[in-house]
């Protein structure tokens, strides 16, 4: 159903947005504590993202509109804002898939569960700690092993596969933002911690699984999941958190009655018994021009003048 659901929405982003649409956002004033939501009126263009036109009323309306947003190709996850009721990426949601020209209406709000700093900006301080507290890095009984390591873990593609998936979080909050616990109980682990804790869990390379279990099996830590599973439906990666939860919430409940011992933990890589094969690497000559030798100009200290 959530690979579907992403397929309607590329499907859509395909048509051709409105000729002009309304943002209206959500503002608030720290200063003044007023919340408000403003109107602007902004023409598009096929292919125009929420965020190009937040960009554009920042640039060419309103000057004072404050919003997050960095990498704008789905990869720092920092400009999370929560577009017609639903949690989504700025810069991944095209104006096509959430207007109309039955409804040239796109309302955009900061994300929920969230203290708002300043309009749009979300404050991720608690977000972050709750990441912290799960320990999301490689423990091993001798930490010599990943401070001093000279040499990899040895991890086969099977290994790799289990935990692939949730290695590519990154950490955009919307998960959090979505989760009907996060919103009513502000001491729960939330769904990316939680799901984090099962990455690293399960992680062949890791001997810290003791430590976290008992960080997520208390009354605020995997238990709390009352799988709604909107994490799973609003992830830009398509990450699944929820049935990350239901995987640690079963490896607890295993360990509690004695019936869960992690099956493999895996060795550092021992020295190569025969060394690498090497390859020479030499310049192509098929394509050279006469006259030119690569390796000569390979030599050349090149000088690039910078001023304008």
């Amino acid at each position: 159903m959530v690979a579907r659901s992403k397929f309607q929405e590329l499907l859509a982003a395909t048509r051709q947005p409105p000729k002009e649409v309304t943002i209206r956002v959500k503002r608030y004033d720290p200063e003044t504590g007023k919340v408000w939501y403003q109107d602007y009126k902004v023409k598009t263009f096929r292919g125009m993202t929420i965020l190009d036109a937040l960009l554009q009323i920042k640039e060419k309306i309103d000057h004072t509109i404050v919003m997050r947003y960095s990498c704008r190709m789905g990869v720092c996850g920092s400009c999370g804002v929560v577009v017609n009721k639903k949690p989504s990426l700025a810069c991944q949601t095209q104006i096509a898939a959430v207007a109309s020209e039955d409804k040239p209406i796109v309302v955009v709000e900061p994300l929920y569960n969230f203290p708002i700093i300043r309009d749009l900006v979300a404050d991720f301080g608690d977000f972050f700690n709750k990441h912290r507290a799960i320990k999301p890095y490689i423990i091993r009984k001798d930490p010599d092993e990943v401070e001093k390591g000279e040499r990899e873990f040895i991890m086969d593609p099977h290994d790799l596969h289990e935990i692939y998936e949730y290695s590519l979080c990154i950490m955009c909050g919307l998960c959090y933002s979505a989760c009907p616990v996060s919103a009513g109980d502000p001491l729960y682990l939330g769904p990316q911690a939680l799901a984090q804790a099962y990455r690293f869990i399960a992680d062949v390379r890791d001997e810290g699984y003791e430590e976290r279990i008992k960080i997520v099996d208390t009354e605020h830590g995997c238990h709390r999941c009352h799988f709604a599973a909107t994490c799973s439906a609003v992830c830009p990666k398509m990450v699944d958190p929820a049935s990350a939860i239901q995987r640690l919430r079963k490896i607890v409940f295993m360990k509690t009655l004695g019936f869960w011992k992690k099956k493999k933990i895996t060795q550092i890589a021992g020295p190569l018994k025969e060394p690498l094969r090497q390859i020479e690497a030499k310049y192509a000559v098929e394509n050279i021009l006469e006259g030119v030798d690569p390796e000569e100009q390979a030599k050349r200290e090149e000088k690039i003048d910078l001023e304008l």
